[in-house]
């Protein structure tokens, strides 16, 4: 589970932990907040361990899952949650910024995917769910970056799903809508209040919503379903 210290992250480690699986929580910077999800979790009586690395770093997501297989001798579950945004009108984007958001958002899935599903294709089995949004979807102003890194992860999520199959693996995306976490609380309150009034159900989201569907995916009754994209949104793309 990439990017499971807070927000969505910490929703979906919970809800691996209420369907029994021990979930290795990644992490990069904040490892007060990653404890306090693994400390959340132990005390639902789920099973999980700290796993602090860069994903936007192939070295590093090479180590840790040599060391994850290890320890538990097979992976039968990647959510590949990790993201950054760096909000700015295109013309005054840094290049650094742009490859930062590319480099952990797309990059960093396609390094933990290639890890990961070498370990799958050995079992014959494993669930891949990707992290992406309703802005890769309709795009937004001044996120040309994160709206780029997050529509790749759509077309990259079908391209492995037609890889995978035939190993028994699924990979499918979820692509939330406005979700109340800390990212999309630093967006303007008018662009807030606009959001509000787009969404059918006429509410934002909550983390929960988001592991809801993760849940699914990787549960039992999702066996049929891959290269898909599941749109949790209220209804704001249809």
């Amino acid at each position: 589970m990439t990017g499971g210290s807070r927000g969505i992250g910490r929703a979906v480690v919970l809800g691996l932990g209420r369907l029994g699986a021990e979930v290795v929580i990644n992490y990069r910077g904040n490892q007060a907040a990653a404890e306090a999800t693994l400390q959340q979790l132990l005390a639902e009586g789920g099973r999980g361990r700290l796993c602090p690395f860069d994903i936007a770093q192939e070295g590093q997501v090479e180590e840790a899952v040599k060391k994850i297989v290890d320890q538990n001798k097979k992976i039968d579950i990647l959510v590949n949650n990790a993201g950054v945004t760096s909000d700015n009108l295109l013309v005054r984007l840094k290049g650094e910024d742009w490859d930062h958001v590319l480099g952990v958002n797309l990059r960093g899935t396609a390094h933990c995917t290639k890890a990961v599903c070498r370990v799958m294709i050995r079992e014959r089995y494993g669930r891949i769910v990707n992290m992406t949004s309703v802005v890769g979807q309709i795009g937004n102003a001044g996120q040309s970056a994160y709206a780029a890194s997050k529509a790749g992860i759509i077309g990259f999520t079908k391209a492995m799903a037609r890889e995978l199959a035939s190993r028994g693996i699924t990979v499918n995306a979820v692509a939330p809508g406005f979700i109340d976490t800390e990212m999309t609380a630093k967006l303007p309150a008018k662009l807030q209040e606009e959001f509000l009034h787009s969404i059918p159900l006429g509410r934002f989201g909550t983390c929960e919503d988001v592991a809801d569907a993760v849940s699914f995916l990787v549960g039992r009754g999702a066996g049929y379903i891959t290269g898909q994209v599941i749109n949790v949104n209220g209804g704001l793309f249809m």
